[in-house]
């Protein structure tokens, strides 16, 4: 017997409630509506049995001290704070946290700290963290929150998407759990010491004073946490999965969940699996048996399932299907647990002579390498900035992203499976030793049904264990791991030396990192092994900067610049676009970020390595990408054409373009035409003089594009432009503004240095600001910003009540005359998938 349609609506709404993003919701919101109807007629319908309920709101955070007890709560004042049991006061009613400041998560206090000129922090961003720095590496976050007595049945959990980076976890006098590394997701069960219908106490300490990386990794609860209840019989967590292979036009999907009994006798019930297809709908069932499982026990159910003409995965057509899975009462009636998993259908394949292939159809990897941080606010990026990023790479032609250098973000993956961009998932540890197990084999099982995840990485430029012994046992250990857990995709590492080692050998796929000299003759030696570039250019320049300047910390934006083992965009595009074996590879980065400033020291805070910069304002490279990676005809000329002084110098004009052949012309007058030739740019030498340069791009001798850069005036105004001027009244959604400056004739200066001040009102706040300069130290937090290059960056979060945002930016300090102040007024709506919070 099938279940019915109000056991189905009741299992949907278990997670549909609470992570469905805007957008889609439409199938959900007709779910709750039925809900409504069938729970006011049926009293016995309420209950719901999985709740997972976002614990983002209602903190409150203190910073501590890593050295000194006397700050840091008394924690640590003599070695007996762990001797007794339900002995730690801060996590009690009787603490007073009132003088603390109030916040919702995600949070990140590294970005709130003042750069420090210390050289040990070069690669940090220039943070105040680590063991020398006590007073700024340890924070307190602490919440109340309620749990009514109808709960005491039921298995709670608290979840942490990541932390940074030492956790110890607290709950009404209890010490709880603890958590020692940045990315992977953790989780502690607090069932035994809550109370219910009543108040309780969570706190946690984090101490940022190790870090993981070499990079920014900010400090905090950065990403998301949750509250989750189940039945004691229930789906464990991230061990249901579906695993699709394609068979010509159809598809068989293994279907597989562990029920896991909480309980000492034994329980058991109904494994019951539904398919959904792209627009809702049920195309496919499976399970039915009865699960009898042992007290304290844990048991996997599978089965099969075949799927006629499949809509399949692809970037051009990301497909996501959905799997419901059910765990019913025998009588069919009951639902005891369910689950919702997202997951798409597609084929790949690596061939060591024709590279990859999707859907029976090679597919250049176009990629790029992308670490998590983001201007304004760190590594604590809210949802829609995670799309809003992905959004930027797509407008390129990007296909693919590499996580580097650790276990993504869920929000991250949801967007790369929802808008079609392939990945190479990397664990940030790698070893074989228990912790580095436990990281990959969380990262696996809870990314392991994404479509847009192609390769696994063990991680990357291991230069020390590689060469030894050691280096071929250890990752030879997590691959066959990884291949248990997941055995439909191959594994790679990120390799920059030692290529004549064994190391290289034993990866499913070659990872290169840089040595371009060394390709071809290890693909010689290695025939039967696929090759990808795992990290490839690093390619270096300043947004709006044309002359490389080493005393102002600027590196020319033309594709000239590198560092000693990178390679410009046109180096490394034309040697991996010439090797039909070489799948394709990943530019070192898609966005600036902060930390590692090279090819500069202080006052750099941030590297210069993206083809966009940390806002997500494009560089010139950005567009050379556009045109031999998309399929849009491109014209994109530079740089502007403000010079000043310099009348009659000679300027260099470059154009990326993909049509046929480009003219440019000087105030009317025409400087030729060149033929463009595949994956390079065209170049003239242009004396200076005021006016108009214009370039036009011709297809078939017709003229399709043009671009002009004029000469402006000083500014006189100042353009506020939003991405979405409609937002959720969530307190999570975000709108990104984009601020510039205009002369008298409306032109955009693009030289323009103006300091911008932003004021908010109405129902949201300044979330960040930021502008994309490698060398700027304003504050990320502070409602002002100079635009660098012409351009800064707002971004503003909606609080929980529906309403208007007005957005304002003004002149506070520039030069007489002050721009006229402009507005942008942004709605905030109501949505109520998103109500599925924790209350206090």
């Amino acid at each position: 017997m099938s279940p019915t349609r109000r056991d189905l609506i009741r299992s949907g709404l278990a997670l549909s409630a609470c992570s469905l993003l805007p957008g889609s919701v439409t199938r959900a919101q007709a779910l709750l509506e039925e809900y409504a109807d069938l729970k006011s007629a049926d009293a016995s319908f309420a209950h719901i049995p999985r709740e997972r309920l976002l614990f983002d709101f209602g903190w409150r955070f203190f910073q501590g001290h890593a050295c000194d007890p006397s700050r840091d709560l008394g924690f640590g004042m003599n070695q007996g704070d762990f001797s007794k049991s339900g002995d730690f006061e801060f996590a009690t009613q009787k603490f007073d946290d009132s003088k603390w400041r109030s916040l919702n998560l995600p949070h990140d206090w590294a970005v709130e700290l003042p750069f420090v000129r210390d050289e040990e922090l070069q690669s940090h961003g220039y943070k105040p963290l680590g063991r020398r720095y006590p007073e700024t590496s340890v924070g307190w976050y602490r919440r109340v929150f309620e749990i009514p007595k109808s709960d005491e049945s039921r298995r709670i959990s608290v979840e942490f998407d990541g932390a940074f980076r030492s956790a110890l976890v607290f709950l009404n006098g209890y010490f709880i759990g603890r958590n020692d590394n940045g990315y992977a997701p953790f989780r502690v069960d607090v069932t035994d010491f809550l109370n219910y219908g009543g108040k309780n106490f969570l706190v946690v300490r984090m101490d940022a004073s190790f870090g993981d990386g070499w990079f920014y990794e900010g400090a905090g609860i950065y990403r998301h946490v949750w509250l989750t209840k189940t039945d004691t019989l229930h789906l464990e967590k991230w061990e249901a999965y579906v695993r699709p292979a394609v068979f010509g036009d159809s598809s068989t999907l293994r279907v597989a969940a562990v029920v896991a009994n909480e309980k000492p006798f034994v329980d058991g019930g109904i494994v019951h699996w539904q398919i959904f297809d792209p627009t809702g709908k049920l195309v496919g069932t499976a399970g039915g048996g009865r699960a009898r499982v042992d007290g304290h026990e844990r048991l996997q159910f599978s089965d099969d399932v075949v799927i006629r003409n499949p809509s399949l995965w692809s970037p051009e057509t990301p497909n996501l299907y959905s799997a419901l899975i059910t765990v019913l009462e025998v009588d069919h009636r009951t639902v005891r647990d369910s689950e919702r998993i997202t997951f798409g259908i597609r084929d790949i394949k690596w061939d060591p002579d024709k590279g990859f292939f999707l859907n029976g159809k090679s597919v250049k990897i176009k990629g790029t390498c992308n670490h998590q941080d983001h201007a304004g606010v760190g590594a604590a990026l809210p949802d829609r900035l995670q799309e809003y990023r992905l959004g930027i790479l797509k407008e390129m032609g990007s296909n693919a992203v590499r996580t580097s250098h650790n276990m993504p973000t869920p929000e991250w993956v949801e967007a790369c499976d929802r808008m079609g961009m392939m990945m190479m998932c990397e664990t940030r540890m790698m070893s074989s030793n228990p912790e580095g197990m436990a990281q990959l084999e969380s990262m696996i099982k809870r990314y392991r049904n994404s479509p847009s995840i192609i390769l696994w990485s063990m991680g990357n430029e291991e230069w020390i264990m590689m060469p030894q012994e050691q280096g071929p046992r250890v990752v030879a250990g997590m691959i066959a791991r990884a291949h248990e857990l997941d055995p439909t995709r191959m594994c790679t590492a990120a390799v920059n030396q030692d290529y004549q080692s064994h190391f290289p050998e034993v990866l499913d796929v070659m990872g290169f990192n840089y040595n371009l000299n060394e390709h071809d003759a290890y693909h010689k030696a290695h025939p039967k092994q696929p090759c990808v570039g795992s990290e490839t250019a690093s390619t270096l320049a300043t947004r709006g900067i044309y002359s490389t300047d080493e005393l102002r910390n600027w590196a020319s934006a033309y594709d000239l610049n590198r560092p000693r083992w990178g390679e410009t965009a046109e180096e490394w595009w034309k040697f991996y676009a010439a090797r039909e074996w070489l799948a394709g590879g990943f530019a070192w980065t898609g966005f600036d970020y902060r930390g590692e400033p090279t090819p500069y020291g202080w006052p750099s805070i941030s590297s210069q390595f993206g083809i966009v910069d940390s806002c997500g304002f494009p560089k010139d490279d950005f567009y050379y990408y556009k045109a031999w990676w998309g399929s849009e005809p491109v014209l994109h000329l530079f740089p502007h054409w403000n010079w000043g002084e310099r009348i009659g110098e000679p300027i260099s004009v470059w154009v990326h373009s993909n049509l046929d052949e480009v003219e440019l012309f000087l105030n009317g007058k025409s400087l030729g035409v060149q033929k463009v030739q595949p994956l390079t740019h065209l170049e003239w030498k242009v004396k200076y003089e005021p006016g108009v340069l214009e370039a036009q791009g011709r297809k078939n001798g017709k003229v399709v594009l043009t671009e002009k850069h004029e000469t402006t005036g000083e500014p006189a105004a100042i353009k506020l432009a939003a991405d979405r001027t409609e937002i959720n009244a969530d307190g999570e959604d975000v709108a990104i503004l984009r601020a510039e400056v205009l002369d008298a004739r409306g032109r955009r200066v693009p030289t323009a240095s103006v300091p911008i001040t932003f004021k908010i009102t109405g129902e949201g706040t300044l979330l960040g600001v930021g502008n994309g300069d490698p060398n700027c130290q304003e504050s990320d937090k502070e409602p002002k910003r100079s635009l660098f290059n012409g351009l800064a960056q707002a971004i503003v979060q909606s609080t929980r009540a529906p309403g208007t945002i007005t957005v304002e930016a003004y002149t506070e300090d520039w030069p007489p005359p002050k721009l006229p102040a402009t507005r942008v007024v942004i709605t905030t709506r109501k949505v109520e998938l998103r109500q599925a919070v924790a209350e206090m």
